[in-house]
């Protein structure tokens, strides 16, 4: 099925269908050019961010400009091999990616706060 016949059938989308997606297990080395030439098959690209700190390194978001465009890419490209490596496509979920976040940050704030005052998980 084609990007246009989903159009012209107006296919009603799940709602976690957008137009961005989060790519992961990547090859550390990608380029943003091998990018363009992997996802631009599927429609136009609005914007492409590759990680490259030590906790972001082999992830991407790719931001489409159409949302029937970033469902045809993970339909597709979910599995597909690069370099070796299976490529996870998933449609990016603020509330489960800020939670992640959040969570980190509350392990931080707990690390300190038994620094602070002298407080051990760890069994003696």
């Amino acid at each position: 099925m084609t990007t246009m016949s989903l159009r012209k059938q107006n296919t009603r989308l799940p709602p976690e269908v957008n137009r961005v997606l989060y790519v992961r297990n990547l090859p550390f080395n990608i380029t943003s050019e091998e990018m363009y030439d992997i996802f631009g098959k599927y429609g136009a690209i609005r914007q492409i961010r590759i990680g490259c700190n030590k906790d972001t390194k082999g992830t991407a978001f790719v931001v489409y400009e159409d949302i029937y465009d970033a469902k045809n890419a993970v339909d597709h490209l979910s599995g597909f091999n690069v370099a070796n490596r299976y490529l996870i496509v998933l449609y990016y979920q603020h509330a489960k990616m800020s939670k992640k976040f959040d969570q980190k940050k509350n392990e931080e704030d707990i690390a300190k706060l038994q620094e602070k005052y002298g407080v051990s998980t760890k069994d003696k």
